[in-house]
């Protein structure tokens, strides 16, 4: 009986084992990768800071003299800045992700794809505005073309990285001769589709929105909606308009500087800040953890209508930008003399103000010799009279002697 019992107790011991020691290591350690998951997920998904135009034209053309740079310099290294904050950003590109954390974000991947859009766009219209070759534009264009979500070999990133490289070529190669145009039919151009981009971001962001009088505000017609936005679907487009608003700001603000000469001839340079101000006011934080989609005066905000309100601001702002520069044409800066070459003008001056100074000095020599010859004829005169007077005392004493 006893060899039936100790037979028993070892079944029971190898079909129950207690392996407390396991499991409880594998609890914590997932515990542990999910709180690393989280984090990098909230530090992931905050929007990267803006950039400074002058810092970006130092990093990508590598000139921080305070000589005029080429018309074209500082719209080229905004757009190449804006593509390559795709790619060093805190997490790198996030779009193409296919292992957690960046395959449960959401929010920042299509931020993400609202800036590539955006390049997309400028890229061309950089190309109509160069004057000279616009191969290295075109290989950029394809290269941005690629899938956004395309992982495998050669990933985004890889043809990502390749367009900022040709995009910073072009920057390189910007010269005198090759900047770009100072005609301003090609920027009205690609401010017309500007425009025709954030109306249609406006009808997307509308579609979420319930209230026709919202609507209605906002010069929508309810027939020309896409289909109602899915609830989980409100915050991708939303952060992908955010995304397009922010390369906007940067591209404009590099216009304002290559093409400060033409706005101000066109008298839109108050309507370019006004577009840059809305900007701004659309890429205000977002304090509330998530995208609410709420009505009017409610108790929860709507933030898609708030946005849609911007995106119809900038699509009218741009369409009346591009009808004041169309047609507008400045002309090319001409060169500043050097400083051991003087201007024509300088050198004819410096030359008269001796030749003045020579002649002075002639008249009052002229005149110096004038006073002394006036002066020495008196003198002799002087000489004279009184050797006559000696001559005629002389005669009078003479009768004297001689009675």
């Amino acid at each position: 009986m006893a060899m039936f019992r100790n037979r028993k107790r070892r079944t029971e011991v190898l079909e129950r084992p207690e392996y407390g020691w396991i499991w409880k290591p594998l609890l914590v350690l997932l515990v542990i990768y999910l709180v690393v998951c989280i984090g990098l997920g909230i530090w992931w998904s905050l929007r990267p800071d803006s950039f400074d135009i002058q810092q970006a034209v130092v990093e990508w053309r590598g000139d921080e003299t305070q000589a005029p740079l080429p018309r074209g310099v500082a719209f080229s290294s905004a757009l190449t800045a804006s593509v390559d904050t795709l790619l060093d950003k805190p997490g790198g590109l996030l779009r193409n992700d296919v292992a957690p954390p960046g395959v449960w974000l959401d929010n920042m991947p299509s931020w993400e794809l609202g800036v590539l859009s955006q390049a997309r766009l400028t890229v061309p219209a950089l190309a109509a505005m160069s004057n000279g070759n616009a191969a290295l534009l075109t290989d950029a264009e394809t290269a941005l073309d690629t899938d956004s979500e395309a992982w495998i070999h050669p990933s985004a990133e890889k043809r990502y990285a390749l367009a900022v490289a040709l995009l910073h070529d072009f920057t390189n190669n910007l010269s005198g001769s090759s900047a770009l145009t100072n005609r301003g039919d090609a920027l009205a151009q690609w401010l017309r589709s500007e425009a025709d981009r954030f109306e249609a971001m406006t009808r997307r962001l509308s579609a979420s929105i319930d209230d026709p009088e919202a609507l209605r505000e906002l010069g929508v017609d309810e027939s020309e909606l896409p289909e109602a936005t899915p609830w989980y679907r409100i915050d991708n487009i939303f952060f992908e308009a955010r995304g397009e608003a922010w390369a906007l700001m940067h591209y404009l603000r590099g216009l304002r500087q290559d093409y400060a000469p033409l706005f101000e001839q066109a008298g839109a340079m108050a309507g370019l800040e006004r577009m840059i101000a809305e900007l701004e006011m659309a890429l205000r934080p977002l304090w509330s953890p998530m995208v609410l989609n709420g009505s009017g005066f409610g108790i929860f905000a709507n933030h898609s209508l708030i946005l849609a309100n911007y995106t119809m601001g900038l699509s009218d702002q741009a369409r009346r930008l591009a009808d004041s520069v169309e047609g507008v044409e400045i002309s090319s800066p001409r060169a500043q003399p050097s400083a051991s070459q003087p201007s024509p003008d300088t050198s004819q001056e410096n030359a008269t103000a001796p030749a003045q100074v020579d002649g002075a000095e002639e008249t009052g020599d002229s005149k110096m010799t004038q006073g002394g010859s006036l002066q020495s004829g008196a003198g002799s005169q002087a000489d004279e009279s009184v050797s006559s007077e000696k001559e005629q005392g002389d005669a009078g004493a003479t009768p004297q002697s001689a009675g």
